[in-house]
């Protein structure tokens, strides 16, 4: 873990700290104290040393690990405290609170993509320059403006010069747009115009029409916005409406009006288009005008400006930006304007100085207006038609070039002033440098031209803003110019890893640059063969499709695929970098056919297997992130796709994903499961033909379909949640395929033949896996009981119906009869001809009746209906109701058991009442209710009971065919039961919605949402937190050590905790004046000590098994979590647990792996290891599971005696040892821990019964060596019969002596290096000894008893007081004393009675905090 590694690294490189460990060695002769406090004092032999039979390796061992204790001082530095950081990765986050969301294809995140690409078909060109005559109402200055279309028309006769204007007027626009149909009218009438208008719309259809009105040779427009046209003889002006000439054009359009007062044409415009919609309620029409000039305004007439300035700025943008910057810059006097005519090159050609000057006028347009408009109006004018974005970016010149002749050009939509952006400064700069180099370039044809520096310095300023810029301030303004970069191959590398950066900020900057236009230009670089774009391009599309997934269909159109799977299968590129582009395939395929099948034409299958396959450790591919993602691509690649499905059984898929299973990281191992879940062939492939179902069975197929269902139940009992979801999703597919079979084995259960599947169960127990995981049925001899996992197969509606106390259903209840199970009167037809007990073929049966499906295996079914009633009693909410909603499918319910009176049925029968063994069954609630039914479409029918009939297997029969229809369980005291099964109901298009969906895949995908070039900043604050809390930690253990207790019984807090049953556990916490106590039903109460306020409460789960076995903590020194254990080895971690109702379930996993048969209760008992990131479990079982959390994985179980019973287990953090206890007998494990580079060295100490065992190891790989041999043998305790209450290590954490107490009251101090263990006994109470406590640091125990009292003893077994009643005015005694827990790092001690109270008692009136 990066961030465990970090921590650790910074914490070993600490200066080191010194804390003594003042424990004396003690004289032989030990004191005891009785009950009624007189002392006596027991005789006790010298404690020899170690005797010369015992193992040289283990005298060597414990002799370095310990010496006397007078002699020895323990060096601790800051690698003293726990280094190992666990359960803090993206899967903790929330993992039970929301469904993970992953790349949208829809909705908020597509709003980049112009809604209608559009393109103008047609532009009409429309002159009125009545040449020679002025119009009326103008007064010419001179010298006047002449030049239209950059030509003088005085300089040639008046029709020459109209039609070479003309001709110059549309070649102008023709470098727009060049496959748009031009036709112009020079000094039309009105019908001309309508012709001319009528035709364009006509060929243009459904395109973009543009109309270009040049009229300066007629008046101003009228108010109204009638523009003037001339009639044939030229001797009047005609007025032509602006709604005719809407009327004609139609929509879409766009209108450019070159002629004074234009603001008054806009103005009418809005107008008509205001009282059309009001009017007709017709949706705003696609138009858009350009105006030269306000409606008060006239054309400027400055010589320095040509007649059709407008016109100009939008046709040759350049020309007429270098003529108007001459004349304002330094080069005004030296520089030659005809220069400007002759500029070299051509636009296109950015290696030019013409193409570069048009480049960077691009890239300043496209910037100002980007920052300045709204984002919808900058895609609907920049980027949806490249004409109107033309126009419009040469617009923004107009604006600034005519309001310097007081003249402002207007646009509907209206756009902001930008004639004064300062990127026009940088324009002008360019322009400078460009125009300088002319001459130079003119005079000598093989001058090289020198690029502007203009992009390298905006890409430096966009660096600068990503060193300092977020997404809480302003966007980079050169966006649109990393864009235009991207064009140049000089520039192209540094764009990208800059863009690429960019988008790793996060979503927001993703749709930023989506929004800027950046896709298109991406994709065409996929085409690219640059190798060193290659990784970089990858980031960024892995950067675009974890936001947006529509992109799949622009990346499959164009091949871009196939970029993606060279890369994936190159073997010199990162791993990460290869889980990207996994994940960009993963999203190709995902839900999109044509992208499967592209990829599967490819390859991409074989290339993902054959990574899969290399299992050299210095390979690439064992990295996790690239594991994960080559499952979750193989899962996405044959999901609900046959050919892909058969190609990979075909390639030996589920043995290549099978090794993953046993993967160290979670995710790794639940994407295999994912892919093995999706390998299912479940029928939902429509693309397929009928005549393609005859191969689908076949034996190769079989096989496959039964590999993959063992790896699955292989991994049923995962130590995550992500993995046990997935798990249940895969069985879900496999039950809805296989629905009838399921259906038929869950029903035999309950056949009382002897040939029944209930007899054979056993024979089909699922095997340990590799990574040492076993079911639930590992215990189940063969006609043993029904494990309690059977129990929820139970519809139970009567409690007279007798049940037998081992859970199986006796032959006279009707629960084996016809008549509970059909739910219909004795002749039912349908059911007494069947030949099989599975459902007929020829009956509906909901979802299946579109794939005839081979059974496989009961023993596989039996194994898969065990496993799915485990799932849905997992401790994980989210596990629980996906194994819910798998029983649903298979058609299985667990409802309440009613308290009815007898039917007159079972009187008959002379059967007898059996609710209380009925109790043992039943739920307090329905599952399908208790937590997701309500969102499940099934719903059931309560089928009227009938009489028993003798045939069992006709009335099985009949449950399994019919098909329960809609109708509500409304009668519960009819007597009545609900259906044993039902069918789905919801066939065809929402069958896939039925189904649970998979959650790995949306998870793994925020991964890639997330920064991925920056660490987390917020790993500062964790340190530092971290240094102050082992600062303070280690001054407190230094005052512990330092400290002569005289007493402890100054009580400084008590809290009623109104448990109704009592106090069972309390916890207090290390660095805040917090206590969390909880009782047997499971109710977590935490509470402020020094301010006695309640700061939260809550329940550790519904379900009604209850009893909690221990609360721990996890990260203790970190943001600390609570770890609760029950009493049935179900484990569960919450986090701001602290905080009223804020409390979030980080994992939950069964610790214990089965049971032994006929036990009643697992009674789990558990310690956690925070340096090495082990949880221990074990209990009424016959092994001992040791559980990594960082992993969540079983890393071992460790074989005990049949008979084993563990009460207790502690542990100790500085050297990874834990003990183990059994009735009657100290049952020792010390595991030391050696980091070693390449080995892991475990010596395992276990004194079971009457012996010890050390365990030392061969140099192995392996975690757990299997090397046993007999060293010792001990026995602390001689009254067998009494129950070991607890152990703990003496204070210093020292690894050789211990502490001992029995339920008979001694407390016993061994020395596990002596011959003689135990050389020190009290007496502490008489046969009521309920809880033991053992201070870390300082040289206190504490015992309590049933009797009312607390008594606290020094290593010496001196007793330092005895605490009796409650400081009160009354002196009521203390409750009996339930539990007692010592600060870790200060001398407090929380006593739990009861009575529901709990104390805290300390040296001091008010200790340090």
């Amino acid at each position: 873990m990066a961030l465990g590694d970090l921590m650790a690294a910074s914490r070993f490189s600490q200066s080191t700290t010194a804390v003594s460990n003042h424990l004396e060695e003690f004289t032989e002769n030990g004191t005891h104290v009785e009950e009624d406090g007189e002392s006596s004092v027991h005789s006790s032999s010298s404690i020899a040393s170690v005797s010369n039979n015992n193992n040289t390796n283990a005298r060597d061992l414990t002799e370095t690990a310990s010496s006397s204790y007078a002699e020895m001082t323990t060096t601790t530095s800051m690698a003293y405290f726990p280094q190992t950081i666990v359960l803090c990765e993206l899967r903790h986050d929330g993992f039970e609170d929301c469904i993970p969301a992953g790349p949208s294809d829809s909705g908020l995140v597509s709003k980049w993509r112009p809604r209608d690409r559009m393109k103008t078909g047609c532009v009409a060109l429309v002159l009125c320059l009545n040449i020679n005559v002025d119009p009326p109402d103008v007064i010419k200055i001179s010298p006047c403006a002449r030049m239209e279309c950059w030509i003088d028309p005085f300089s040639m006769t008046q029709q020459k010069a109209l039609e070479t204007i003309g001709r110059s007027l549309n070649q102008q626009y023709e470098r727009w747009q060049p496959k748009a149909r031009y036709k112009y009218s020079l000094d039309p009438t009105v019908d001309e115009v309508k012709k001319l208008c009528t035709t364009c719309r006509k060929y243009a259809k459904s395109e973009r029409v543009l109309f270009h009105y040049n009229g300066h040779g007629v008046p101003k427009p009228t108010p109204n916005g009638e523009i003037w046209l001339f009639n044939k003889s030229y001797t009047q002006y005609i007025p032509l409406p602006i709604s005719d000439l809407d009327s004609w054009l139609k929509t879409p359009s766009i209108y450019v009006f070159d002629c004074s007062a234009a603001g008054l044409i806009v103005s009418a415009f809005i107008q008509l288009q205001d009282y059309s919609s009001s009017t007709s309620g017709a949706p705003t029409r696609d138009c858009v005008l350009l105006g030269a000039c306000e409606a008060h305004e006239t054309l400027p007439q400055s010589a320095e400006f040509p007649a059709d300035v407008f016109t100009s700025c939008l046709t040759t943008p350049i020309k007429m930006a270098l003529r108007w910057f001459c004349t304002r810059s330094l080069l005004h006097e030296s520089f030659d304007y005809s220069l400007i005519d002759r500029i070299p090159g051509r636009q296109t050609d950015r290696k030019t100085l013409l193409g570069e000057l048009n480049w960077i006028f691009t890239a300043v347009t496209d910037t100002i207006a980007w920052n300045v408009l709204p984002h919808d109006l900058f895609q609907r004018l920049f980027r949806q038609d490249l004409l109107v974005a033309s126009l419009f970016r040469n617009f923004l010149l107009a604006e600034r070039i005519m309001r310097s002749a007081n003249c402002s050009p207007i646009s509907y939509p209206m756009l902001p002033p930008t004639h004064q952006h300062h990127m026009w400064d940088a324009w002008d700069m360019a322009s400078e440098i460009c125009l300088s180099q002319l001459p130079t370039l003119l005079e000598d044809p093989n001058a090289e031209f020198q690029p502007s520096p203009f992009f390298t310095e905006q890409l430096t300023a966009f660096e600068v803003w990503l060193d300092h810029g977020s997404e809480h301030k302003k966007p980079p303004e050169q966006l649109p110019i990393v864009l235009q970069v991207l064009l140049s191959q000089c520039h192209r590398f540094r764009a990208l890893v800059l863009l690429g950066r960019f988008l790793d900020m996060g979503p927001w900057a993703v749709e930023l640059a989506l929004s800027v236009g950046i896709f298109p230009y991406v994709l065409k670089l996929l085409q690219t063969t640059t190798p060193e774009l290659r990784q970089i391009l990858v980031f960024i599309w892995t950067k675009i499709l974890a936001l947006d997934k529509s992109c799949q269909v622009d990346l499959v159109k164009d091949g871009g695929h196939a970029y993606f799977i060279r890369f994936l299968d190159s073997v010199e590129a990162y791993p990460e970098q290869r889980a990207m582009a996994a994940f960009v395939l993963a999203i190709i395929v995902d839900g999109h056919r044509r992208g499967q099948e592209t990829c599967i034409e490819a390859g991409l299958i074989h290339v993902c297997l054959k990574h899969l396959q290399c299992s050299s450790p210095n390979e690439a591919q064992t990295e996790p992130l690239f594991l994960q993602w080559i499952c979750l691509c193989l899962g996405k690649l044959w999901e609900d796709f046959s050919e892909a499905q058969q190609l990979g059984l075909q390639a030996d898929a589920p043995d290549i994903l099978a090794p993953l299973l046993s993967e160290p990281q979670p995710e790794v191992r639940a994407a295999a499961v994912f892919a093995l879940g999706t390998a299912l062939d479940i029928g939902f492939d429509t693309s397929r033909d009928g005549n393609e179902d005859e191969d689908c069975d076949d034996d190769e197929k079989v096989r496959a379909e039964v590999s993959i269902i063992k790896n699955l139940l292989s991994v049923v009992s995962d130590g995550s949640p992500l993995v046990r979801a997935e798990v249940a999703v895969a069985l879900s597919r496999f039950a809805f395929g296989h629905n009838k079979h399921l259906k038929s084995v869950a029903a035999s259960y309950w056949k009382p033949q002897s040939g029944s599947v209930l007899t054979s169960l056993p024979s089909f127990a699922v095997k340990g896996s590799s990574s040492g995981y076993t079911t639930p049925t590992h215990y189940m001899s063969h006609g043993s009981i029904v494990p309690s996992p059977i129990a929820p197969l139970l519809r139970v509606g009567n409690d007279s119906q007798p049940l037998v106390r081992d859970g199986r259903v006796s032959t006279s209840s009707p629960l084996a009869t016809s008549g509970i199970m059909h739910g219909s009167p004795l002749s039912d037809d349908s059911s007494l001809h069947s030949d099989s007990g599975a459902p007929n073929d020829s009956v509906s049966n909901g979802v299946l009746h579109h794939s005839r499906r081979k059974a496989l295996d009961n023993a596989l079914y039996s194994q898969c209906v065990l496993a799915t009633c485990n799932l849905a009693k997992d401790p994980s909410p989210r596990v629980a109701s996906l194994g819910r909603r798998v029983l649903s499918v298979i058609g299985i319910e667990q409802v309440v058991a009613k308290s009815v009176k007898p039917a007159g049925t079972s009187a008959r029968l002379g059967e007898s009442a059996a609710s209380s063994r009925l109790a043992g069954l039943a739920r307090s609630s329905s599952w399908f209710e208790l937590n997701g039914g309500a969102h499940l479409p099934l719903t059931f029918r309560t089928p009227p009971v009938s009489p028993p009939r003798p045939s069992y297997l006709t009335g099985m029969r009949r449950v399994c065919s019919l098909e329960f229809r809609p109708h509500l369980i409304n009668s519960p005291d009819s007597g009545l039961a609900g259906p044993l099964l039902a069918s789905a109901g919801p066939s065809g298009a929402s069958e896939r919605s039925f189904l649970p969906q998979s959650m790995i895949y949306n998870w793994s995908c925020g991964h890639f949402s997330k920064p991925l070039l920056t660490a987390m900043d917020d790993s500062e604050d964790i340190i530092a937190r971290r240094e102050e809390r082992e600062k303070l930690a280690l001054d407190h253990i230094v005052k512990c050590q330092h400290s002569s207790v005289s007493k402890l019984h100054n009580q400084i807090a008590s809290w009623d905790t109104k448990f109704e049953t009592g106090t069972k556990t309390a916890l207090l916490q290390p660095f805040l004046p917090v206590v969390i106590a909880s009782d047997e039903n499971e109710r977590i109460r935490v509470w402020n000590y020094e301010e006695a306020t309640l700061l939260n409460s809550f329940s550790n789960h519904d379900y009604p098994d209850k009893g909690v076995s221990k609360l721990c903590l996890v990260n203790e020194f970190d943001e600390n979590m609570l770890l609760v254990a029950s009493n049935d080895g179900n484990i569960r971690i919450w986090k701001d647990y602290t905080s009223k109702g804020q409390q979030k379930l980080v994992t939950a996993f069964a610790s214990i792996q089965g049971r032994r048969p006929g036990a009643h209760g697992v009674n789990a008992v558990v310690d956690w290891q925070q340096q090495s990131g082990y949880l221990f479990s074990s209990g009424a079982i016959s092994s001992i599971m040791a559980w990594d959390l960082d992993k969540e994985q079983l890393v071992k179980t460790i074989s005990l005696p049949q008979d084993s019973s563990i009460s207790a287990l502690v542990g100790v953090n500085s050297q990874n040892q834990f003990f183990i206890l059994r009735p009657g007998v100290v049952e020792l494990l010390i595991l030391f821990l050696k980091f070693m580079e390449v080995n892991l060295l475990l010596v395992l100490l276990m004194v079971m019964s009457d012996y010890m065992i050390f365990v030392l190891p061969r140099s192995t790989h392996s975690l757990f060596p299997e090397l046993v041999r007999l060293v010792t043998e001990t026995r602390p305790h001689t009254q067998r019969v009494e129950r070991v209450v607890g152990i703990g290590f003496q204070p210093g954490l020292e690894p050789a002596k211990i502490v001992s107490a029995s339920q008979a009251g001694n407390i016993q101090f061994l020395d596990m290096r002596r011959a003689k263990n135990t050389y020190l006994t009290i007496d502490a109470h008489r046969g009521s000894l309920t809880a033991l406590a053992v201070h870390r640091h300082a040289p206190l125990i504490a015992s309590g008893s049933a009797k009312q009292l607390i008594k606290v003893f020094n290593l010496e077994g001196d007793p330092l007081g005895t605490i009796r009643y409650y400081p009160t005015f009354m002196a009521q005694k203390i409750g009996s004393v339930s539990c007692l827990t010592f600060h870790p790092y200060q001398v407090l001690l929380a006593a739990g009675a009861a009575d529901a109270c709990v104390s805290i008692y300390a040296d001091e009136i008010s200790p340090p905090r």
